[in-house]
């Protein structure tokens, strides 16, 4: 009998063909197949929330051939993606597919490792109804919230906008923080350290002044020069001696393995990866890559997880792996167990691993893309860490007695490096204290007293790390909703990343204001969590999902009504003092994707536009240069030009010529390769794939394009040769 096995994406199917063998076909479905329709609510509100789903565009030919496949099989396993996500997929798969109960199981694993996937074929269950009405309540109500109150935006303020359950809110986080730097007052406070020595010693150190009288000093106790001028009185002649040493032992623990928000987190920080490049690349590395002759491996379980559980075979395999290359004293004598802090996490699944230790980062070195070695490194070294002793070190606290005054060093060294010999922190602690051998009484030579003024600066701007923590921390989104959430708040121009940090635009205050005034019920930190727990009820079968939804509903209807009679709003654009040199009319600061900038209040009829300093100062355009270039395409003369990404040529007879060079550091012209013939067939349309060259590497493209828009990255030999394919077809990515 043949068996049909349906996963979600075509380089996961291929890794599981090999496994399963010449009994089962295994086939992609390309992420969803059916959805609510684009063009209306495709929601019936008065009764009991019924939704109308339809095939996607995209999915019609791979229903078919699903279909035709189903005919000649005995058996089906929808072995979609292990989260509600993929339960739901599985879900829609069989009712498109008009499975038979008897004809259809359901199968999940962790990992696409030969072991993994041979046990999910073995231990098959039935689809879990409980998953599929949680998913179906998300997907509803944020469509509700999306069709219904989109709509008033575009009246309220103008066409285009959009709302959505998870995204307005962070927004709104972004928005509050701009608000709370806006606002914040700065204090003045001083400190004071001591630079001493001790006699007949060269060590120098210092201390800070910790009390005064047995009382300690909260950190703005000295708010001004006059208080600290008052200390330094008191302190002239004052004998240093030392009243205690304490030295102790200190243990510093691992972190967790990674969860989906910890890792886009932590390589957010480490490498610079965005939250959308994390995930992207952890696929690639969770849905197989070709290593030599073993064919394509899975090196990762799945990425999209918020439980902090790891398999106990992986365990025992992880223990043995660090007693034999880093020694016996590195392994902890009892396993180490962590417990997630994530609100209604999932805890059937497993961490964020590596499927096997024994594949070291530099082992797989030579089968990764650079970004796919970097992100597979930092899980590998974090998962193993996580399994390893305490690091130890040795600290020191010297109180130092000064009249009435009480001084303190601290410093520390590390004694033993436990789980840091494979995951690197930053830990000012490890650094040499530089402090001398001193005893209780012994007498220290002062060199010089340091009063040092400070003030206490606002909240940081959010970056991504932060604002995903922050969203995790209030329990808003799920581990999959991170990275297209930022995404869409970026897209809607709602806020910008400027160095790394999050602004508001003018837009996104004031929608973000509009929405506060009038659904302040549904747009605010406590409903969206709150609402996420619910969601988890239901898929414990607390609930009936059609009740959360009519709950929610009623008074969301209420707060629709009234803000019908809200009052318009518009995006104001902030005035300036300069005046445009073309027409005469005042200009304006306005934003844009790239970041502020000034324009002619004048637009459309007048488009000239500046660049703007920090300060929102202009910036004057640089006059387009002429250059001995002639146009290729055209033989018009191209003009050196100044644009967001740095000098290039561009010709004369823009807009009807758009030829375009980018230039060099040296000012050189870099003529990009033309697309190279290949024999590879396009596995979806046939045609013939191109080589081309990108920033990032060598990758394969239909020559079908824009009708097909499959697209490959390859590794190349020495001399430019294929030698091995890496899939990273946009379509496979969950939406």
């Amino acid at each position: 009998m043949k068996y049909l096995v349906i996963v979600e994406s075509p380089a996961k199917s291929k890794t599981i063909s090999k496994i399963l063998g010449d009994n089962y076909i295994v086939k992609s479905s390309f992420g969803h197949i059916r959805d609510l329709p684009k063009s209306k609510i495709g929601v019936d509100i008065e009764h009991d929330f019924n939704p109308t789903y339809i095939a996607m565009a995209k999915s019609k030919k791979i229903i078919a051939d699903l279909k035709k496949t189903v005919e000649q099989v005995g058996h089906v396993y929808l072995a979609t993606d292990l989260d509600r996500e993929g339960e739901a997929i599985a879900w829609h798969l069989k009712e498109l597919l008009k499975l038979s109960d008897d004809k259809t199981d359901r199968i999940t694993f962790h990992e696409i490792t030969e072991t993994a996937i041979k046990e999910a074929v073995k231990n098959p269950r039935k689809l879990n109804m409980a998953l599929v009405d949680s998913q179906q309540a998300r997907r509803i109500l944020d469509r509700l919230v999306g069709y219904k109150l989109s709509p008033i935006l575009w009246k309220k303020i103008r066409k285009g906008l959009s709302a959505g359950r998870v995204q307005s809110v962070a927004v709104m986080m972004i928005c509050d923080r701009e608000e709370e730097i806006a606002n914040f007052t700065s204090v003045e406070y001083w400190s004071i350290q001591a630079e001493l020595q001790k006699k007949q010693n060269n060590v120098i150190f210092k201390a800070n002044l910790i009390s005064k009288d047995g009382k300690k000093f909260d950190k703005l106790d000295i708010s001004n020069k006059e208080q600290a001028d008052s200390i330094l009185k008191e302190l002239e002649g004052a004998k240093y001696r030392v009243s205690l040493v304490e030295k102790k032992e200190r243990k510093r623990s691992p972190y967790p393995p990674y969860t989906t928000s910890t890792m886009q987190q932590d390589v957010s920080r480490r490498l610079s990866f965005s939250s959308s490049k994390t995930m992207m690349v952890a696929q690639k590395l969770y849905e197989g890559i070709q290593i030599g002759n073993q064919g394509v491996v899975g090196l990762i379980t799945y990425m999209r997880t918020d439980s902090l559980n790891v398999a106990q075979i992986a365990q025992k395999e992880t223990l043995s792996f660090i007693e034999t290359n880093y020694g016996k004293n590195f392994v902890p004598a009892k396993p180490r167990f962590y417990k997630t802090k994530s609100k209604g996490a999932q805890e059937a699944h497993e961490a964020i691993r590596p499927t096997s230790v024994k594949r070291t980062p530099e082992m797989m070195k030579p089968y990764l893309t650079s970004d796919e070695y970097k992100l597979y490194t930092a899980i590998w070294n974090r998962f193993v860490a996580s399994q390893m002793v305490d690091a130890l070190y040795d600290t020191v606290s010297i109180d130092i007695s000064a009249n009435n005054y009480m001084f303190r060093a601290t410093g520390s060294t590390l004694k033993f490096d436990g789980f840091m010999k494979v995951y690197s922190i930053q830990d000012e602690d490890a650094k040499e204290p530089n402090l001398p051998m001193l005893s209780k009484d012994d007498l220290l030579e002062l060199l010089k007293i340091i009063p040092e003024q400070h003030f206490t600066e606002p909240p940081a701007r959010y970056n991504e790390a932060s604002l995903i923590k922050t969203l995790e921390e209030y329990g808003i989104g799920r581990p999959s909703t991170y990275a297209p959430t930022i995404k869409t708040i970026l897209d809607r121009m709602y806020v910008r990343l400027e160095n790394k940090k999050f602004y508001p635009t003018d837009l996104g205050i004031v929608v973000n204001k509009f929405l506060k005034e009038n659904f302040k019920d549904v747009i605010n930190y406590k409903f969206t969590a709150d609402i996420e727990e619910e969601f988890d009820d239901i898929a414990e079968n607390k609930f009936k999902w059609q009740d959360v939804l009519k709950n929610f509903y009623t008074p969301f209807e209420k707060h629709l009504i009234e803000a019908e009679n809200a009052t318009k709003q518009k995006v104001q654009p902030k005035a300036t003092n300069e005046v445009c040199p073309k027409c005469g009319k005042p200009m304006v600061i306005r934003d844009s994707k790239r970041g502020p900038f000034m324009a002619c209040s004048g637009y459309p009829e007048c488009k000239t536009t500046f660049s703007v300093d920090k300060d929102g100062n202009k910036v004057e355009n640089i006059e387009p240069e002429k250059t001995e270039e002639k146009c290729p395409k055209c033989g018009g003369i191209m003009l050196k030009k100044m644009g967001f990404r740095g000098p290039y040529l561009a010709c004369e007879r823009y807009p009807e010529c758009k030829t375009t060079f980018p230039l060099d550091k040296n000012g050189n012209k870099i003529i990009k390769p033309e697309p190279e013939k290949t024999d590879i067939k396009c596995e979806k349309c046939g045609s013939h794939m191109l080589k081309r060259i990108g920033k990032r590497g060598s990758f394969l493209t239909c020559s079908a394009f824009p009708k097909c828009r499959n697209l490959q990255w390859i590794k190349t030999d020495e001399k430019g040769n294929i030698i091995t394919e890496k899939k990273t077809n946009k379509e496979t990515t969950k939406k």
